[in-house]
């Protein structure tokens, strides 16, 4: 009996003629409608024709998250006066509600993407709903993007809606072909904004950690809540802990029942918050009661303002969650939870002036996360860069050639990006590539059911309690009695027959379709996907798993901590069951607030074998020559990326690699490894001057420029040098004359333009000192210039002349002969012919003959 009351209070119904329209005129339509309106249940049940009103139609809704699906759908059948698995239905990962007269399917996007692979026409379907696209999920993004591919090129009767409380409408229309924005209004239903900041500043969040101060905070405020508004209390956290975290702090409330709700709890817990409770709860949740679903009896919400998003960081090879501050649209959802059914309010755990400054909607997960499944569901849709696609923002370039790299080493694509065999395997598994490829690779080896117990462990991190290895948290989870331990069996469950599934389709002949694929026999060797090795014990084989799983995670014990292979240093911790391992295959890490290294959160001892076998791509056998210790060091490695497994020295190095040594040598300490007699630095300082003042050919001689021209001046003495003390031998001086510019002749002008000495009156040979290129000195004593009226130049550049004292002191500088005798002259004359009276002090220094002697020798 379809309960029609509750249909029409729905107000979307009245959006429901314009939306008809605009399928009827356009097949595609973007339908924005407020939190509590119907856009999820009474849209699909219209669109089905489930109303009296309208054909039959069979309707997929797509919803990001598997509590959502559930929810909408059981949400629907009791509209209908149905049972789930009637008229409608869901199909989520592990558990399936469909009959044979069912109308309307909600699936999670995950699934809607795998039947897209499967059959791109989607035969069968009529109308596809994409819920709540303004969470901007990969999967739904890139659904979109096929869906509207099928609908350009297949199937143009195909209708598609984008529906979303809040989102960039004008930009799904425009994806959709110019589609009609079709908007409903809202239940009028206030909801009073209260602002309560916590009294001191907290510390922003971290990685997955997450001031104790705040959460303890939003425990006070639910108090405060409590205390001043009637009905039940929703209360958004950004994850598991901090829900635990604060369910502990609100013991004592007496008659109110504290519920948790997240994508871990069971599927009962799940359905018990989504039904009317018989005295007043507390409901903590995740952002999964943002949207989709409505808890009854909700007219409080505490926001804590927090979420958690995808990241990749790149620099140390790990993809995991972290937490942000939630976006204003994310605020609008939650605000709307408390007003779905009377007036309510929402606690915001912020200051009002902060709330401008929050980001307008959330990270679209493509431009942050791991592309790796992207990349793969692109290369199996026949479009390997995803240039062709349908998105609202193109994937990074970096993020993808990552994600295309990680692919061909697990032989899910060939050398022109494409798809291969194994890749469209891999794709059907519903699980991140790395994992499908640990699944059907360690199977063999392992056994079907251990291969596919480490990788639903790996899929789901395992609850903290279940410890950091990995060895350990199976066996925690098989005696497990938890809500984590029942999704689990029922996840190895589903693996287990997808093993089966895809070993049948592939004839059993995996391996041979990807020779050289690291730990993966060709079709010479096995004839399968093993590795090439059997570790003895079920400990060791679970760590091959999470080792073919993420080989570059492969670590060795370092000086008190783990190196990967891919260079990242990782740290376990202290009551571990890890520490002492030799060898790690690290599963699960992140990285700790203020510290350099990462965290292991779960992983796996092996041993060599395994390593080099899982990560097998990466290890090589070379010579290395480099710079170390102030000196060439050559070597033979043997090295798994960036660890070294062995070292001895080599003898014999190849001479190119030995100059590359040297050279490297002389950019970091610098040409003062070469032997510079006086002449060879006064070179220098000449040909730097005449670079200055004249440009080319006079050559550059400035350390950028010696170093880029090195192997020109420095040959052959390089060639022959084997280690520093070689260098050591080469004359810079004979080196740098290699770059006078001979070709031109004009290297024959150097003494001419930069004379090393210039004779002045008195007849001396005086060095000018060309240490500053700006303008080269003549330091020379007062009375030998006597009679010079014009200061010598070089170059056309006039010397700074520094006149000495009798006894070699600096008495005057000038750069000016003439202005100097005229009227410097006097007073240096009254302060020294005191002090030097055996010398000459003329009145008229100009017209005087220039000495070297004093008044004695020059007899007077």
């Amino acid at each position: 009996m379809i309960r029609q009351d509750a249909l029409d209070a729905l107000p979307v119904r009245d959006a429901l003629p314009e939306l008809a329209d605009a399928l009827a005129t356009h097949g595609t339509a973007v339908l924005v409608a407020p939190p509590g309106t119907g856009k999820t249940t009474l849209v699909p049940l219209a669109l089905a024709g489930l109303l009296g009103e309208g054909p039959a139609r069979r309707v997929v809704v797509a919803e990001p998250r598997r509590i959502a699906a559930r929810a909408a759908a059981r949400r629907m059948a009791w509209l209908l006066g149905e049972e789930v698995g009637g008229s409608v239905g869901f199909t989520v990962r592990g558990e399936r509600a469909v009959g044979r007269h069912t109308r309307v399917e909600v699936v999670t996007t995950g699934v809607l993407l795998q039947r897209l692979q499967r059959d791109q026409e989607l035969a069968g379907v009529d109308v596809v709903v994409l819920d709540e696209c303004h969470e901007r999920h990969l999967d739904a993004d890139t659904a979109a993007a096929f869906l509207w591919d099928v609908r350009e090129a297949l199937r143009p009767e195909l209708r598609l809606v984008a529906a979303s409380a809040t989102t960039d409408a004008e930009g799904w229309a425009r994806l959709l072909g110019g589609a009609p924005v079709v908007e409903a209004s809202g239940a009028a239903f206030p909801v009073e904004v209260v602002w309560a900041p916590p009294a001191r500043p907290v510390r922003p969040p971290h990685g997955l950690w997450v001031d104790p101060a705040l959460t303890a905070h939003v425990a006070s405020v639910v108090r405060r809540a409590l205390a001043e508004r009637d009905g039940d209390v929703l209360v958004f956290l950004p994850g598991v802990g901090e829900i635990a975290r604060v369910a502990g702090q609100l013991t004592g409330l007496g008659e109110v029942d504290v519920l948790q709700v997240h994508g871990r709890a069971p599927a009962a817990v799940q359905d018990a918050v989504l039904a009317p409770g018989a005295r007043r709860r507390v409901v903590l949740a995740t952002s999964v009661a943002e949207s989709s679903l409505t808890v009854p009896g909700v007219r409080v919400v505490v926001d804590a303002g927090l979420a958690r998003e995808p990241r990749v960081d790149h620099a140390r090879g790990l993809s995991a969650l972290t937490t942000v501050r939630a976006s204003r649209a994310a605020g609008r959802q939650r605000a709307g939870r408390a007003g779905r059914e009377a007036p309510g309010a929402v606690y915001r755990c912020w200051a009002e002036a902060e709330d401008a400054r929050l980001p307008r909607f959330p990270s679209p997960e493509i431009k942050v996360a791991d592309l790796t499944a992207f990349a793969l569901q692109a290369a199996c849709w026949g479009d390997p860069d995803a240039s062709g696609l349908a998105l609202l923002d193109p994937p990074p370039g970096g993020a993808m050639a990552a994600a295309r790299d990680v692919l061909a080493a697990i032989g899910a694509v060939g050398p022109d990006g494409r798809a291969t065999p194994r890749g469209a395997r891999l794709a059907r598994l519903g699980l991140h590539p790395r994992l499908g490829r640990a699944l059907l690779d360690a199977a063999p080896v392992v056994g079907a059911g251990l291969a596919a117990e480490v990788v639903a462990l790996i899929g789901e991190e395992p609850p903290r309690e279940y410890g950091d290895d990995l060895a350990g948290a199976l066996r925690a989870a098989r005696r497990g009695g938890d809500a984590y331990a029942g999704r689990w069996r029922t996840e190895v469950r589903r693996l287990r027959s997808l093993v089966s599934e895809v070993s049948k389709g592939s004839g059993g002949s995996e391996g041979s379709e990807v020779p050289g694929v690291p730990g993966v026999s060709g079709p010479s060797a096995r004839g399968s996907g093993s590795p090439s090795v059997r570790p003895a014990g079920e400990d060791a084989r679970v760590g091959l798993v999470a080792a073919l799983a993420f080989p570059e995670r492969v670590a060795r014990a370092d000086g008190g901590s783990y190196l990967m292979v891919s260079g990242t240093r990782a740290e376990v911790g202290a009551g571990t069951g890890l520490r002492g391992a030799s060898w790690i295959a690290v599963a699960v890490a992140d990285r700790p607030v203020g510290r350099g290294h990462a965290r292991v959160r779960l992983g796996a001892a092996v041993d060599e074998d395994v390593a080099r076998a899982a990560a097998g791509t990466l290890l090589e056998s070379r010579e290395e020559v480099r710079w170390a210790d102030g000196d060439v060091v050559a070597r033979r490695v043997e090295r798994l990326g960036a660890v070294e497994l062995a070292v001895r020295p080599h003898t014999g190095a190849d001479p190119s690699l030995v100059r590359a040594a040297l050279l490297e040598g002389l950019r970091r300490e610098g040409f003062g490894l070469l032997r510079w007699p006086a002449g060879a630095v006064v070179l220098r300082q000449r040909l730097a001057f005449l670079h200055r003042r004249l440009g080319e050919p006079w050559p550059d001689v400035s350390d950028e420029a010696l170093h880029a021209r090195a192997e020109e001046w420095l040959e052959p003495e390089l060639s022959r040098a084997r280690r520093r003390a070689d260098l050591a031998r080469i004359d810079a001086g004979q080196a740098l004359g290699r770059l006078l510019p001979w070709a031109s002749g004009r290297a024959v002008l150097l003494d001419e333009l930069a004379p090393e000495r210039i004779t002045v009156p008195s007849g001396s040979g005086i060095r000018i000192d060309y240490s500053d290129p700006e303008q080269p000195v003549l330091a020379v004593k007062l009375q030998e210039m006597f009679g010079l009226q014009e200061t010598p130049r070089v170059a056309g550049v006039p010397l700074l002349v520094h006149l000495l004292s009798p006894a070699g002191r600096p008495a005057a500088v000038t750069a000016d002969l003439a202005s100097f005798w005229k009227d410097g002259y006097r007073g240096v004359r009254a302060e020294l012919r005191g002090r030097y009276p055996r010398h000459p002090w003329p009145q008229d220094p100009a017209t005087a003959a220039p000495t070297r002697h004093t008044n004695a020798r020059l007899g007077r």
